[in-house]
């Protein structure tokens, strides 16, 4: 974060100081775990049913903070707010005034939001240096949070943004605007809290709307709902995709052992791509990455280069590894959806050709009345790509292996196991040499799973 007072820190969240030097200087961080605060930094107190941060206050000023924001009294300097996460959007939006040479890029979806926006990180890197959300920490605290570790350094931000509802987004946006908007898709994740497909649509395109009339949205030439946000903003609109009309697209796409190549098609010219991250849905995800970082002038003619190089950084999203048996694992273990779950069970057939393909699937949240439909939807999509064997994993996930054995014409398997313990046991005793595993589901520790795969674990 940029230095401040603790007076300009109280002004900025509307505090009052107590105990505390208003020329005192925050330099570090700002931390709401008291264990990574760091010398100059400032702890935020917040309150809690199991554990309450302003236990910590003084262990926190003990490693070094300067002060604590906190909703009450605490025995350290503290600044006084009445809702601490307030305060914290408050204070970001006051760091970002006083950067007026950064960017900031901000990137919504129904998936493949963490990927891209990791993707869009690290090429802007190579144009200067880059504060990025941590894995998808894109919420109302994790945005404002790393909205808070840009400083005068700082030459771009790139924000993941989450929402539950309509709102979310623009709230986020007024924390930070941001001058590019990327809005990666419009699908089914969370359909249960917004209701409907269209809801989500409104509610992504908040970002559009929130961008300047200089900003530039980059949207998804392929994705009807996404493309018909261009009405929606005042900035210049870019479409990427595989579209013939995109100016930002992929020609000649080939896959070959998951992985695909295209050519880079730009407005200043075209350069072979051959990707080393796993997924033909990469190609969509890396053509947005490449629209923004051709906006803000990365030059046309190391864009293939560049896209050739990106990896995989936030953990468990398309996590390809061998093991030393022969087993290639892909560990998509963070969360799912429909949409997500399609994407990498494509991966799956196109990584195993020729090789037995197995995927573990657990249940996807949020789907609301949709929760049904979109677990058989996933069911049969893996019968008829030809999924060789299915571990459905706890009878929440049951219609997966519903839709997958329904579909008369699959030479497969599917197996429905109690928990995750149970197709641990099942994949000890069936994997063989040569065999491609896939795990995914939403957050029900189906890393577990993956985690038994790994080198070194216990077998």
């Amino acid at each position: 974060m940029i230095t401040l007072t603790l007076a300009e820190v109280a002004a900025a969240v509307g505090g009052r100081l107590e105990g505390a030097d208003p020329e005192a200087r925050v330099t570090g961080t700002v931390e709401f775990d008291s264990r990574k605060v760091t010398p100059g930094g400032l702890f935020v107190a917040f309150p809690g049913e199991k554990v309450d941060g302003h236990d910590y206050a003084a262990g926190a000023v003990a490693a070094g903070a300067v002060a604590v924001l906190a909703s009450h009294p605490v025995p350290v300097p503290a600044v006084l707010v009445d809702d601490q996460r307030a305060a914290m959007a408050a204070l970001a939006r006051y760091v970002v005034d006083r950067l007026p040479d950064l960017t900031i890029v901000g990137l919504t979806g129904s998936s493949g939001k963490t990927t891209t926006k990791d993707l869009v990180a690290q090429l802007l890197t190579r144009l200067g240096p880059t504060v990025a959300t941590a894995g998808s920490f894109n919420n109302e605290l994790g945005h404002p949070y790393t909205v808070l570790h840009a400083d005068e350094k700082t030459r771009f931000l790139v924000l993941e943004m989450g929402a539950r509802g309509v709102g979310h987004i623009t709230h986020l946006c007024q924390v930070a605007p941001p001058k590019i908007g990327v809005v990666i898709n419009v699908g089914v994740a969370h359909i249960g809290e917004f209701g409907s497909v269209d809801a989500i649509a409104a509610a992504k395109g908040e970002l559009v709307e929130a961008l300047p009339a200089g900003g530039v949205a980059v949207l998804n030439a392929d994705d009807p709902r996404v493309r018909a946000m261009a009405d929606r903003t005042a900035a210049r609109v870019v479409l990427a995709g595989e579209a013939p009309d995109a100016s930002v697209r992929a020609a000649d796409v080939v896959v070959d052992a998951g992985r695909a190549a295209y050519t880079l098609v730009t407005p200043d010219g075209e350069a072979p791509v051959r990707l080393g991250i796993a997924g033909r849905h990469q190609v969509g995800n890396t053509l947005l990455a490449a629209a923004v970082a051709h906006a803000l002038g990365f030059p046309a003619a190391e864009l293939g280069a560049a896209l050739s190089e990106l990896r995989v950084v936030s953990d468990r999203r398309m996590d390809v590894f061998d093991r030393a048996d022969g087993v290639t694992v892909i560990d998509d273990s963070y969360n799912a959806n429909p949409s997500s779950m399609a994407a990498a069970l494509h991966a799956l057939v196109g990584i195993g050709a020729g090789r037995r393909t197995v995927a573990v699937l657990g249940y996807m949240a949020e789907l609301g009345e949709h929760e049904r439909e979109g677990h058989e939807e996933v069911g049969r999509l893996a019968a008829e790509l030809g999924v060789d064997r299915l571990l459905v994993v706890g009878d929440t996930a049951a219609p997966i292996h519903e839709g997958a054995v329904a579909v008369a014409t699959w030479g497969g398997e599917s197996v429905l196991v109690t928990d995750q313990s149970a197709a641990v046991a099942a994949l000890r005793r069936e994997l063989r040499s040569g065999d491609v595993v896939l795990v995914k589901g939403s957050r029900y520790r189906t890393w577990d799973v993956v985690d038994s795969l790994r080198p070194g674990a216990d077998s």
